[in-house]
């Protein structure tokens, strides 16, 4: 059952391939525990725009950065040990990435050094990072998704400011993903795959995420939501792997577009353009990056 109106169909196309030298099919630890029985040459998530307009995309097994000028020209960037997942690109260029093994980390795309920013809590290891999100209070959202779902709906959301306080504002999720944040920066949407929810949540100075409300509830599948984006609309952009789309909710939580996916099922985050429509999203089935434009 449904409360809304079909959601009005948007065509993708694809923008950039990962060039066959990038491509190596071979044994990956990360694989065989998230796609296990199937041999992967990447898996691209984390795209993300420098001023430029160069675009970044993190490949999760391999750990190697990539970035796409505006010819398409695939350069790899920097390849490490780590697992690269989430990543914007700074106020000053550098590249801030949620490493599902290493943590939180800052990578300086021009000489390719890395800086550790947060690698446990506590003396703790995380459960493996996923997303993040910037403020302009310069604070960082992050995700700690691991491995938690509904068997175990542990999973967190973390706050680190600028002085180094890092605040857990939620505790209790079922595999947080995506992370993004409303306009005004007063809450933030959080993306749970596996319970196929996006919850609303309250933004305070104080450690304090009060009144934590389910936003959308996304069609059962294979998986649920993942990568989240914001546009310049108040329009939320919700990335989905299990059913080969992207949807764009109202402020309200209502359905309006669906943006299909014109190569694989496996559609995982996107990056709006500073026009502000045109939606770069990351196919990390067949290591490609579509296209979409949005309306106005």
């Amino acid at each position: 059952m449904t409360w809304f109106a079909p959601p009005t169909d948007i065509e993708s196309r694809v923008h950039a391939t990962l060039p066959d030298i990038f491509r190596q099919p071979r044994p990956a630890e990360w694989g065989a525990a998230n796609k296990p029985g199937v041999t992967i040459d990447s898996f691209l998530e984390g795209p993300c725009l420098a001023a430029d307009g160069t675009l970044y995309v993190a490949d999760i097994p391999y750990g190697r950065i990539f970035s796409i000028d505006a010819s398409r020209r695939w350069s790899l960037v920097h390849e490490y040990d780590g697992w690269p997942n989430g990543m914007k690109v700074a106020r000053d260029g550098s590249l801030l990435v949620a490493d599902y093994r290493r943590g939180l980390l800052r990578i300086d795309p021009e000489n390719a050094t890395i800086h550790p920013v947060r690698t446990t809590v506590n003396s703790e290891s995380f459960k493996g990072l996923n997303d993040l999100a910037m403020l302009a209070d310069g604070s960082v959202l992050f995700t700690d998704q691991g491995q938690t779902g509904m068997q175990d709906p542990s999973g967190r959301l973390y706050r680190l400011w600028p002085d180094g306080r890092l605040d857990r504002l939620i505790d209790n999720a079922a595999s947080p993903n995506g992370v993004a944040v409303n306009a005004a920066e007063t809450h933030a949407y959080l993306a749970l795959t596996r319970a196929a929810e996006v919850w609303r949540v309250p933004l305070a100075p104080a450690a304090l995420a009060a009144k934590t409300q389910v936003f959308a509830r996304l069609p059962g599948g294979l998986s649920g939501p993942d990568g989240l984006v914001v546009d310049p609309a108040g329009r939320l952009i919700v990335c989905d792997p299990g059913h080969g789309c992207a949807w764009v909710l109202s402020e309200l939580g209502e359905p309006l577009f669906r943006v299909r996916s014109c190569a694989g099922r496996t559609l995982t985050n996107a990056v709006l353009r500073p026009d502000g429509r045109t939606l770069l999203m990351t196919e990390s089935q067949t290591g490609q990056i579509l296209e979409a434009v949005l309306p106005g």
